[in-house]
């Protein structure tokens, strides 16, 4: 009991003070990066050559951690459409993959914590979307590989142009949050202490959860908004999960655009689908790029090249994508539901036919 309770005090605390956790990793990295990272240049000139790339990657980590999709989603289109017009260059694809990794893994770290201190994160829901997408995920991966890239594509084109039909139709008027009662009002972000708020010992966040004998999960967040819903409609999730998690592995990106749509559609609130799909990207994503990094080798593909890594580039992208990650939980729980739903559809829309042109060799 002491040991629980003790366990419950530390995380408690830790997400109390996540954000100054989250902004010492980046200060680190910038600082490791600084003194130790092989670079291809030095002096002023060379680490504040890309000083802009700050700017747009703080908005794109903004945009894509309200959503709860991948950053990669943003990233790689924006390296690959807008990078060489304004700095007159073109990346080659093990560089985008590195800048697009390294920033996505800093920023979804940074907006999962936020969430889980916001309190709008559903372990046992991302738990087993977690585990269920592993075995697609490191498949995925595996086939980036063989499959040439003009193919997943357009496939991964295909499937979001799905997704965002299937949000502007899909019915989200289960997801607003309910007017708290004054019993509710207290919830603080070290946990509620109301003689009725739900208070689940073993929950993430300090967001008071309970589940009744027919399954329905009450869920109060940190300001007091409380959401009610069900675990039901795994076949679907299952479904929507797995197909992301297969284009996850192949291009770094997918398992969260599909997934959140499984999660809207099968009655999960918008703000907790978006703070638990958070959860799921982070850590498959991790395993996409450990899979990447190291099943090349393996397999005979490509491997990626730490000391080319452009190191003036990510030191001002990681920065940026950890604070939009902080920002994210603010700006998805200030916005409305329709919102919500519209720009993520019309955002899928705009990264399919950026897809789709990729497949065709546009560019």
């Amino acid at each position: 009991m002491t040991t629980s309770s003790s366990s419950g005090h530390i995380q408690k605390t830790f997400l109390k003070y996540q954000h100054v956790f989250v902004f010492l990793a980046p200060l680190a990295f910038v600082l490791g990066v600084y003194f130790f990272a092989p670079t291809s240049g030095s002096g002023t000139g060379y680490w504040l050559e890309y000083w802009w790339l700050f700017l747009a990657f703080i908005t794109g980590a903004t945009i894509v951690n309200t959503v709860g999709i991948s950053g990669s989603a943003l990233f790689v289109p924006f390296l690959i459409f807008v990078f060489p017009v304004v700095a007159g260059e073109t990346l080659t694809p093990e560089t985008l993959v590195k800048v697009g990794l390294i920033s996505e893994s800093f920023g979804l770290s940074s907006s999962a914590l936020a969430f889980i201190q916001y309190g709008l994160v559903d372990r046992r829901l991302a738990l087993s979307l977690v585990l269920g997408g592993i075995p697609f995920v490191v498949a995925g991966a595996l086939l980036s590989f063989v499959i040439p890239a003009p193919v997943f594509h357009a496939l991964l084109g295909i499937a979001l142009i799905a997704a965002s039909f299937l949000l502007f139709k899909a019915d989200l008027g289960h997801e607003e949050p309910g007017a708290a009662g004054d019993e509710e009002a207290g919830v603080s972000a070290d946990g509620g202490t109301g003689a009725n708020l739900p208070n689940d010992a073993d929950k993430l966040g300090p967001a008071g959860v309970e589940k009744d004998e027919n399954g329905t999960v009450t869920r109060v967040d940190k300001d007091g908004n409380d959401y009610t819903y069900s675990h039901g409609g795994y076949l679907e999730r299952f479904a929507n999960y797995s197909i992301g998690g297969v284009f996850q592995g192949l291009a770094g990106f997918g398992i969260g655009e599909l997934g959140i749509i499984s999660m809207l559609r099968t009655n999960v609130p918008v703000r907790v689908a978006i703070g638990t799909n958070h959860i799921v990207v982070a850590l498959t994503a991790v395993l996409a790029s450990l899979v990447h990094v190291f099943g090349g080798g393996l397999v005979g593909g490509h491997t990626m090249d730490l000391a080319s890594t452009p190191w003036n580039m990510v030191v001002w992208t990681v920065p940026a994508t950890v604070t939009g990650g902080q920002i994210a939980p603010y700006v998805s729980a200030a916005l409305d539901t329709s919102l919500i739903k519209k720009g993520v559809g019309a955002l899928f829309a705009i990264i399919a036919v950026a897809l789709f042109l990729m497949a065709a060799g546009a560019f």
